[in-house]
Order: structure tokens, then sequence, then C-alpha cells
């Protein structure tokens, strides 16, 4: 009891060091136009502007700045066909029109590619790209167009699940580096389980070439943003459905090696930890235990994904902030997500950028915010996985 007393003591600490006190954000409409068929109007904090850098993408995901600062971005393609993914390289930037005039595929029919990540092994640049059943990496020089290496596999995962076109539940796989190592989220394959593989629900620590291999943490039904920021490793959380429309939580905290962070057994409400009652009578290893508290936590169903946290940026109202991308409940009509927060010190995520979300059909849904990267002082992109978009966004 006292370590965990401890553990919430010490993650309570780390989240005070990342935000202070920061003034309301008024927000104000600006027209988006995608094509003749598709207008709507996204309102943004006021003193930015917001465009369209690149379109005619499929889903487009995660970013990541290569050794040569360029823009790296995996997109999964679509539904219908998931062995056809891609990794982008946006190129061109036109700084009048603020956006990119080229747009470079890198890899192509790749399985379900949500992250890829940049590391140097001694002398040799590497791109990592995550699959839903394979982690590989080729060699990367910079102003490579294309892999010059065959691509070297050295960890491998569950494709398959509740629907096994798919890759189960949870398809995506995350990755990021610290002190020599890579970490690597993989997601329940249900919604509310107990898993037969160990595997499921945790994140994994291995060296670079994939040796090493161990569980660093558990019962993380689906981590799809995970970073590396100040020595802390932090994620957003998604919370199982079926138990109400407004629990469980959704969070955003810190993982401790070895520590067990609730799912299938527990989940958060309220700031208090609850046990499921579906669960509750299971039988369960060892390392189950009461999960500690996430001071920072999101509607039921809002679906938080990637996030950045701001530092050095020249506007106070979101320097010391995480940004968040809310991805939206998958049906519609829950009236969740959907929009681009702010996480405060009060630990209450404040919108700011809003109206993907006009409406209770998918034919009012203008976007699904997917990931957030900073830029530089003044600018950040947001990419949306529904309509093919990225977006940049900037204080004038």
């Amino acid at each position: 009891m006292r370590s965990r007393t401890l553990l919430f003591f010490i993650t309570a600490i780390s989240l005070s060091s990342f935000s202070f006190c920061q003034p309301k954000i008024s927000l104000e409409p600006h027209p988006i136009v995608i094509n003749k068929d598709l207008a709507f109007t996204l309102q943004i904090p006021q003193g930015y502007g917001i465009s369209v850098a690149a379109k005619g993408l499929k889903r487009p995901r995660f970013f990541s700045k290569s050794p040569d600062g360029r823009i790296f971005i995996t997109d999964m393609y679509d539904r219908s066909d998931n062995r056809n993914g891609r990794v982008l390289i946006l190129e061109n930037w036109n700084d009048s029109a603020k956006r990119f005039e080229k747009t470079t595929t890198f890899l192509q029919n790749l399985h379900n590619p949500n992250q890829v990540a940049f590391y140097q092994v001694k002398d040799q640049h590497r791109i990592y790209v995550a699959e839903t059943g394979r982690l590989s990496y080729y060699q990367y020089n910079p102003g490579d167009s294309t892999p010059i290496s065959s691509p070297i596999v050295i960890a491998t995962f569950p494709d398959y699940g509740l629907s096994y076109k798919y890759g189960g539940w949870h398809l995506t796989r995350s990755i990021s580096f610290h002190n020599n190592k890579m970490y690597v989220s993989v997601g329940s394959s249900c919604d509310a389980c107990i898993e037969k593989e160990e595997v499921r629900a945790t994140i994994i620590e291995m060296d670079p070439d994939g040796s090493n291999q161990r569980i660093y943490a558990r019962g993380l039904r689906n981590s799809v943003g995970m970073k590396w920021i100040d020595g802390r490793l932090w994620v957003t959380s998604m919370g199982r459905d079926n138990r109400g429309p407004d629990q469980p939580e959704e969070l955003l905290h810190t993982v401790q090696p070895g520590v067990f962070y609730g799912w299938p057994y527990y989940y958060q409400h309220r700031q208090r930890i609850i046990t499921d009652e579906v669960f509750k009578d299971s039988a369960r290893q060892n390392w189950v235990q009461k999960p500690p508290v996430s001071p920072w936590a999101f509607a039921a169903h809002t679906a938080p994904l990637g996030f950045d946290h701001f530092a050095g940026f020249s506007d106070t109202v979101l320097n010391n902030s995480f940004v968040v991308a809310l991805h939206g409940s998958t049906s519609v009509w829950r009236q969740r997500g959907n929009s681009v927060v702010r996480v405060t010190k009060r630990g209450r995520p404040e919108e700011i950028i809003t109206g993907f979300l006009q409406g209770r059909t998918e034919n009012k849904r203008f976007g699904r915010p997917c990931d957030v990267m900073q830029w530089d002082s003044v600018s950040f992109f947001v990419s949306d996985d529904k309509n093919g978009v990225v977006y940049y966004v900037w204080k004038w």
C-alpha cells in the first residue's frame, strides 16, 4: 500500500510540473474547404489560423520527424484493404499557401502501419515501422525517398482477434525510444476479457535490435498514444465499452515499470478506481493489483489517441500543456470526442479545435483527429484519418 501511495504522489508531482495556470481559451470560426463537396467550419483559438496542409491521403495516422527534418506520416489506407498501408513523406512546404506541395510514398503494402520512429544505432540511422503483426526497421540516410535496405524484422505480435480481417479489436502498434530501449504498445484483442496471450494489453520493452524483450507494464487496454517526455513514459488509455454512457473515463497518465493499470478487472470513474463487476470473481495472476488513479481524465468514449507536450511555444495559452487528439466514439450518436484539446492544470480537457462533429449521423462528422505534433514555436500539425487530411495550425 505504501508503494502505491508513493506512486500516486510521484505521478501527481510529475503532472503538476508539466502544466501551469493558463488563461481561458476563446474560439472563433474558420471556414474549411476540403473539396467542392466537403466544406464546413471549425472553431479554433482567437489569433490563430488553420489550413489544409495536405489532402488526398487515405487514413493518415501518426507523425514523425526524420533526422533531416522532414515529416513522415503513416497512412493505414482504408478498412476494406488493411494490407495496403503506406508510409508517406510530406514535402516542399509552401509557406505562403501553408501547405505541402508534394507527397512521396516511402513504403507501401503494409499491414495497418500506425507509427514510424527514427533512431540511430552507432553511425547508422534507422526507420522503425510498427505494423499489426510485426516490428521492423530499414537503414535510412538523410534525403532518402525510398528504403535503401530490405526490412529487418525484430519482433512479431498477434494479428488476429475478434475481427480476423482487421487484426483484432486493437490492431495498432505504437513505438517510442528512451535510453537505448524501445517501447511498444500492444492493445487487447477484445473489449473486455481475460487474455490468453500474455503480450496483449501491455507495453513491451526491448533493445533496438529486438533482443531482451520484457513486459514493462500491464493492464493497458489500448494505449495508442505513447511518448517519453522529460524522462517519463506518458500514454493515452482508452477504457472498455458497455459500462454506461459515462464510464469508464479515458486517461492520460505516466507508466511505471512493473505496474498493473487495471484492465479488465478495474476502471476509473470520477477519480475513483472501480472493480468491474464482470470480472470481480475471476481468477487472476498475482501481478493484478488495484491500479493508481490518473489525475488527468477525459469523458468516456472520447478515444484519446496521439498527443504532444508543447515546450518553447510562444503562446502561454498552449505552452507547457499537453495537446491531445480525441478521435471520438465509433458511435456518432454518443457525441463524444472528435476534437483537439488542451489539458489544464486542474485535469480537465479544454477544446482548442472543435467543429468536426456537427450532428448525430456520420455525414455530420467532418473529421476524426488522430495525432498532434508541435512543429516550431508558433505552429503544429493535426492529422485526420477520416477525410485523409493534415491540418496546419499557427499563431498569427
